[in-house]
């Protein structure tokens, strides 16, 4: 899985308004990935809990404190 795809992918959702596809950020990134290779990325891979807890765990380690 190319972790780089993931973030952007994620991070085009979080801050978008509407209605969001992969030609969209494709075109946004300027072709530096096409919507076939997010495409495929997203169709080819379980975004399930534990694989999205796999991804954050080392950040969430890194941040938490006794009090949160």
């Amino acid at each position: 899985m190319d972790r780089e795809i993931v973030e952007l992918y994620s991070d085009y959702l979080l801050s978008s308004f509407g209605q969001v596809t992969t030609t969209g950020m494709s075109a946004l990134l300027d072709g530096a990935y096409s919507h076939d290779q997010v495409t495929r990325l997203l169709s080819t891979n379980d975004f399930d809990s534990k694989t999205l807890w796999c991804m954050v765990k080392s950040t969430v380690r890194q941040v938490e404190t006794d009090d949160a």
